[in-house]
């Protein structure tokens, strides 16, 4: 154990660096307890009002590794929102450090690591959720644990795990046989929920079609020409019901399109009314449409889910509970009007409202809880729109700003929580390539804290690169294709009576088709 601060300081520096790691794009989840023991030796038996330094420089190396995808918005935001997020661990270290002298202090010091983190995913402004430790849960044992405890209960368990293995480490000489033991316990407590399986019965089936209609350029200004990128979800869906006609696609129960698919209020807009009707009317069933509507003031907008219904149009709408602060609102604009001046935030010249709905969007008879963007990141709406019944979760999002950095798949990741956590099926929709990805649908079956259950399935991810891919595929219950190629999976490539999830979508001539061949697989699937 380093006795100078230096030593210390170093220490807790590497430790959060590797906590990094457990998140994507390297999601290590094992370096968890690793970086967490890492920061109790770091502060094991220094004086607590030394010991928010270590913790100070644990969260540095941590969140300007973490959030390097700020660097899209600007070096100031990067540079500010890191500091602002690394300050919560110097705190955190002076509590390691009491506590360390606490009996039991394992126990005590993984509550502090939670009671942080939850102070941190709702304070300021809301806080920021990201980074908390469930949502590196993804692909580990872990996981198994969300929908028994939410994110917030597994948190606490990869938290108790690193200061476990701290006591392992400084126990394993004096008490050699205590120390294997309450190691082998926890071990077993990781992989106790694998012995409890639930078995759940679904409530339906429903075909969502998942719309992304691009945006020009390079893709990181949705605004730089946000009629077109509207233009191209219109199109889109209208080809997509062209298809559906001519059969070559299953008629959607209803379709969604991502955030900002329109930049203007499409109720108020008469060009943009028009077009999403038209497409609307095209399709003949519901669109969850993710649009800007104005605010009660001209100075306020609201970032919104609507579901539009042919002939009727715009009718139920959800709107986003948690717009980022500083990007997406200027908190305290009257009473500091000069932060208003600085950088990138003159081009905030509208405050986002944030939305209190907890009821999910009723949309083609189906009770849909809606996530636009960061929200997938916050618990609450969530929670509320699944405890009032939602058979699905959709995430709207647009990530075009963040095209090359590593926040797409981070947020990906969370998604994948969010449907193993709530038992959901997710579908995620936004305009980046992270949607070409296999669909959220690691499903746990255990039950969860809301109520909800999930399928216990095993996944096999595979690429169109892969070796004897057809050996593969053809052993799938669940064939989910994503591979941009199209009719690429044949017929002889798939198991007979499965289910076939097509998410590609390809042009061909005048026409669009997906990654599997429609008219060969649906004779031999049981769905597609």
């Amino acid at each position: 154990m380093p006795q100078s601060l230096l030593a210390r300081c170093a220490l807790a520096l590497c430790a959060g660096v590797a906590l990094s790691g457990a998140f994507e794009p390297i999601a290590a989840p094992w370096l968890i307890p690793l970086s967490v023991a890492g920061l109790v030796f770091a502060t094991r038996n220094l004086a607590v009002r030394r010991a928010w330094l270590p913790g100070l420089v644990f969260g540095l190396g941590f969140q300007f590794t973490l959030l390097v995808w700020m660097r899209a918005i600007g070096p100031d935001a990067y540079v500010v929102l890191s500091l602002i997020e690394a300050a919560y661990f110097a705190p955190l270290g002076m509590l390691f450090s009491m506590f360390g002298r606490l009996p039991g202090w394992p126990v005590w010091s993984a509550a502090a690591w939670v009671a942080v983190e939850q102070w941190r995913s709702s304070w300021p402004f809301g806080g920021l959720p990201w980074g908390r430790l469930a949502f590196a849960s993804i692909d580990s044992p872990l996981a198994a644990w969300l929908p028994y405890v939410g994110s917030t209960g597994t948190s606490l368990i990869w938290a108790l795990l690193g200061t476990t293995l701290a006591w392992v480490v400084l126990a394993l000489k004096a008490q050699p046989v205590r120390a294997l033991t309450t190691a082998a316990a926890v071990i077993a407590l990781v992989f106790l929920p694998t012995a409890v399986p639930y078995v759940v019965g679904g409530t339906g089936d429903v075909t969502v079609a998942a719309v992304q209609g691009d945006v020009p350029g390079d893709g990181t200004n949705v605004l730089f020409d946000h009629r077109q990128v509207t233009a191209n979800h219109v199109d889109a869906t209208v080809q997509l019901a062209a298809d559906a006609r001519a059969g070559l696609v299953p008629i959607p129960d209803f379709v969604v399109w991502p955030e900002n698919a329109t930049a203007v209020d499409p109720f108020r807009d008469e060009g943009v009314n028009t077009a999403i009707n038209a497409a609307s009317d095209a399709i003949g069933v519901p669109i969850l449409v993710g649009g800007i509507a104005q605010g009660p003031e001209s100075d306020e907008v609201l970032n919104q889910g609507i579901v539009w219904l042919p002939e009727t149009g715009g009718g139920d709408r959800y709107t986003k509970r948690h717009p980022v602060a500083y990007g997406e609102y200027i908190p305290f604009r009257e009473q500091l009007p000069f932060t208003a001046n600085f950088g990138r935030l003159t081009e905030i010249e509208r405050d986002m409202l944030a939305g209190s709905r907890v009821e999910p969007l009723n949309i083609a008879g189906v009770r849909v809880a809606d996530a636009i963007c960061f929200d997938v990141a916050y618990d609450d709406g969530i929670y509320d729109q699944v405890r009032n019944g939602s058979d699905l979760l959709v995430v709207q999002t647009s990530n075009a700003m963040f095209v090359n950095t590593d926040q797409l798949e981070q947020q990906f990741a969370i998604s994948r929580v969010r449907a193993i956590e709530t038992g959901k099926h997710v579908v995620v929709v936004g305009r980046s390539d992270i949607v070409g990805k296999p669909m959220a649908m690691m499903l746990v079956q255990k039950e969860g804290p809301l109520g909800a259950t999930n399928a216990n399935a095993t996944v096999t991810v595979v690429h169109s690169q892969s070796h004897g891919l057809a050996d593969y595929t053809r052993q799938a219950d669940i064939l989910i294709v994503a591979i941009g190629r199209p009719q690429a999976i044949t017929a002889e490539m798939v198991k007979p009576g499965a289910v076939v999830i097509d998410v590609g979508i390809n042009r061909i001539g005048d026409g669009l088709v997906g990654d599997v061949d429609f008219v060969g697989v649906s004779k031999v699937a049981s769905a597609i």
